[in-house]
């Protein structure tokens, strides 16, 4: 078992591990466990009950969280012609058009949060897919970020403003970061309403049983916080 430090032992020690607390209560909790010097990340954890080995109990969707991220997000676009164009007039910060920028890409520039590609871009960013990949970059249209053209600006804005995809993974898990420890409570608590809905509404139709078993948040490396929810959901 891992040793932690004291100031994590100081914040489990807020925590009554055997109850589920309310949305509300385990908000302000959670900024109160927060200890790190930099602004912490506030991540819901997910334990699902879905069979992540079959096609048809899959979850994979995003959701605009109203009170964004807390921090700035980069987006790295992959169109040409008109599409580059207004990629960069949306203020992407990164505009992929040409062989020299996917060649960079390719050797390792990836230091962006959301990357986002229209169809016709999708034969040349596929080659990328091993570099793209692990990172979580790889455009995908379920997840919003293959668009058309036109659609750039609308989905340069979600991304800046706060679109934040959920994946159900291998484990059966879904990790999501809504927001960071400085937001007040209130916030916070608006930002995950969001969330649980967007994954209720996400449910696969395959899904038996209890869809969640449940739910925790945590601060970067401070202690979870059971959540109490409706077995229903």
């Amino acid at each position: 078992m891992a040793k932690h430090g004291k100031k994590y032992l100081a914040a489990l020690a807020k925590v009554d591990i055997e109850k589920e607390y309310t949305p509300e209560e385990a908000m302000a909790l959670v900024k109160e466990t927060a200890f790190t010097k930099f602004d912490a990340t506030v991540e819901v954890h997910l334990r699902m009950g879905l069979d992540p080995r079959q096609a048809d109990q899959q979850v994979r969707d995003v959701v605009v969280l109203p009170h964004g991220l807390g921090k700035q997000v980069r987006v790295l676009v992959f169109a040409q012609g008109d599409g580059a164009t207004l990629a960069r007039g949306a203020g992407a910060d990164l505009v992929a058009d040409d062989d020299e920028t996917l060649n960079k890409i390719q050797a390792g520039m990836t230091d962006y949060d959301v990357a986002i590609a229209t169809p016709d871009m999708m034969g040349k960013v596929g080659r990328l897919g091993r570099v793209l990949g692990p990172r979580g970059l790889m455009p995908n249209p379920k997840a919003g970020t293959v668009v058309d053209a036109q659609d750039l600006p609308r989905a340069i804005e979600e991304a800046k403003a706060g679109r934040v995809e959920f994946r159900l993974d291998k484990t059966a898990n879904i990790h999501v970061s809504i927001g960071k420890a400085s937001f007040d409570e209130n916030k916070l608590a608006e930002n995950y309403n969001a969330l649980m809905e967007a994954i209720r509404k996400a449910r696969p139709s395959a899904a038996k049983g209890n869809y969640i078993r449940r739910i925790t948040i945590a601060a970067t490396m401070g202690p979870g916080i059971k959540v109490a929810f409706q077995s229903a959901e």
